[in-house]
């Protein structure tokens, strides 16, 4: 089994309530939606033991004997695990009066004894409202009608209440308010690899913020997840990068739990010819499962694969749990975030091109700035509208003054400028900066964006490209979509394009095509054979005049 874990099991275990919550969930729970509704809890091997570690407390003697030893507990098992049900059984632990999830005293033998959360409040997230219903919370409220101990509570479409009324969980589909999100006690964060949206950034932020604030209450936050695709700038992608960083050494962080299982890389599931080695599949499928491969129809898993027309890349992430892209994204996300050159600065003087897109009021416009000599990428400027603004316009002047600050900073070779919705403004900076220097580059026009396109893809590969680390502009990369053209290049191999998963989607692109400008434009410097060692010199009209 591969599984990347933080922090490793040490080598004396910590106490723990854990079992008793096992026991707690087996004697007072039910199965919730699905094929064993309403038949009594029971916990897999690997889930009794993230229980145990999930509820590890610091041990006596210790300035915080008692306390949780997590505050941020992050899980990403495979589709198909019960992971929602199985969040729904720790929050109805964490719901009820007299389950064993703090500690309240030591035994004679140092280990802790369990009780109940004074007025709990456990808001329950999903990535949208529509899915509240179908996931944690969902499967919280099925549970606890089923259950024994579902005289205990008020259980409602909205919310699930102690009978006391001392004690709720509530679905949401946003951060909490700032009244609410005070309270916080236990918190979910369900498919967070589907959080990509910055209110779904902000409200993972919000909960975060607000688990210190009860500190008897001793809050924590759990997140689910499936493995997140790469590059798209998720929760579930965030969260697990922060732990790679704990596991080296880069940030310390005694507070976090993180459980990834995937298939190991051993498992090839293709041949030399591109056929699935079903063989392979399905020992890659079992191992990715675990203990749920008991009651999964693994043969109905591999058989997938067999569709001509399956995304086999997406396949690969929900099923095998790997960090795959899909196969409908135009560059390779991953490979991406290897390239970021944090700490690098452009000097001042240096030769550069730019690349501007975008909109007006309904999307985005971003300029990206490439100096010439290193190939390094960085976000000159970028506005998005706001998630919630019904009436928006991109700032004008915004954009004005930073193309202006970047002719005036940098030896400018060439803008390339999609006009649409700035004909205007393109014009008067040809006007101002030269024509030679900003010029008119219509992504509309097939096969030149096509191979300007596979230009920048085959960089991103070769590691010829490398970034400043923004999330932003790396988010607009991986949600570039690619679509297949019948246009075909000199060798026979077919063209494509980049495009937005949906003209209404909240998933800009827009960065994406301003760098790939900006980069066709540093190929074309290039190509001029400009000299990197030679200051420029524009006359009157913006001219190279040396």
């Amino acid at each position: 089994m591969s599984t990347f874990v933080v922090p490793p099991l040490d080598a004396e275990p910590w106490p723990s309530l854990g079992g008793a919550v096992c026991q707690w969930i087996e004697d007072n729970l039910v199965h919730g939606p699905g094929d064993l509704r309403g038949e009594r809890a029971k916990l897999d091997s690997e889930k009794r033991a993230l229980l145990w570690r999930m509820y590890e407390v610091y041990p006596q003697g210790h300035l915080q004997a008692g306390r949780r030893r997590f505050r941020r507990v992050g899980i990403s098992l495979r589709k198909g695990s019960a992971k929602s049900e199985f969040s729904a059984w720790i929050a109805c632990a964490e719901l009820h009066p007299d389950a064993p999830v703090r500690c309240v005293d030591w035994d004679g033998h140092g280990n802790p004894m369990g009780g109940g959360v004074t007025d709990p409040y456990i808001p329950l997230v999903a990535y949208t409202e529509e899915q509240s219903e179908e996931l944690a919370y969902g499967a919280l409220r099925v549970i606890l009608e089923l259950s024994p101990i579902a005289k205990d509570f008020d259980i409602g479409l909205a919310r699930v209440m102690r009978r006391g009324g001392d004690g709720k969980a509530v679905p949401l589909a946003t951060a909490p308010d700032a009244r609410d999100g005070a309270r916080t006690t236990f918190s979910v964060l369900d498919e967070s690899h589907r959080f990509t949206l910055p209110r779904l950034r902000e409200a993972h932020r919000v909960m975060l913020a607000n688990l210190p604030k009860r500190k008897v209450a001793d809050g924590w936050m759990l997140e689910i997840t499936t493995a997140p695709a790469p590059g798209e700038n998720s929760v579930a992608e965030a969260t697990m990068d922060y732990a790679k960083k704990v596991a080296v050494g880069q940030v310390a962080d005694s507070r976090i739990f993180f459980f990834h299982r995937q298939a190991s890389d051993k498992h090839a599931l293709y041949d030399e010819s591109g056929n699935v080695d079903k063989a392979a599949l399905r020992a890659a499928v079992l191992e990715a499962s675990g203990p749920v491969a008991e009651w999964s129809d693994i043969d109905g898993i591999v058989e997938q694969w067999d569709d001509p027309t399956a995304d086999r890349a997406y396949l690969e992430r929900v099923w095998l749990n790997r960090l795959v892209r899909s196969a409908d994204r135009a560059f390779d996300a991953g490979k991406w975030k290897e390239l970021t050159r944090a700490d690098y600065v452009v000097p001042d003087g240096a030769f550069i091109t730019l690349g501007f897109d975008g909109a007006r009021y309904h999307d985005s416009t971003a300029i990206v700035g490439t100096e010439i000599e290193t190939g390094y990428q960085w976000l000159v400027g970028l506005w998005e509208r706001p998630h919630d603004a019904e009436q928006w316009e991109v700032p004008q002047h915004e954009v004005e003054a930073a193309i202006a600050d970047a002719f005036a900073r940098y030896e400018v070779w060439r803008l390339y400028a999609d006009p649409p919705y700035w004909e205007t403004q393109v014009a008067e900076w040809a006007g101002e900066f030269g024509e030679e220097r900003v010029m008119n580059w219509r992504t509309n026009r097939t096969t030149p964006m096509a191979y300007a396109i596979r230009s920048y893809a085959n960089a991103i590969m070769a590691g010829e490209v490398s970034h400043s680390g923004d999330r932003r502009f790396a988010s607009h990369i991986g949600n570039a979509c690619r679509r297949v053209l019948t246009l075909a290049d000199e060798t026979g191999q077919r063209l494509w394009t980049m495009y937005k998963e949906r003209p209404d989607s909240p998933h800009k692109i827009d960065a994406a095509m301003a760098g790939c400008l900006s980069w066709e434009a540093r190929r074309d410097a290039l190509t001029a054979g400009v000299n990197l060692n030679t200051r420029s010199v524009y006359d009157e009209r913006g001219i190279l005049s040396i």
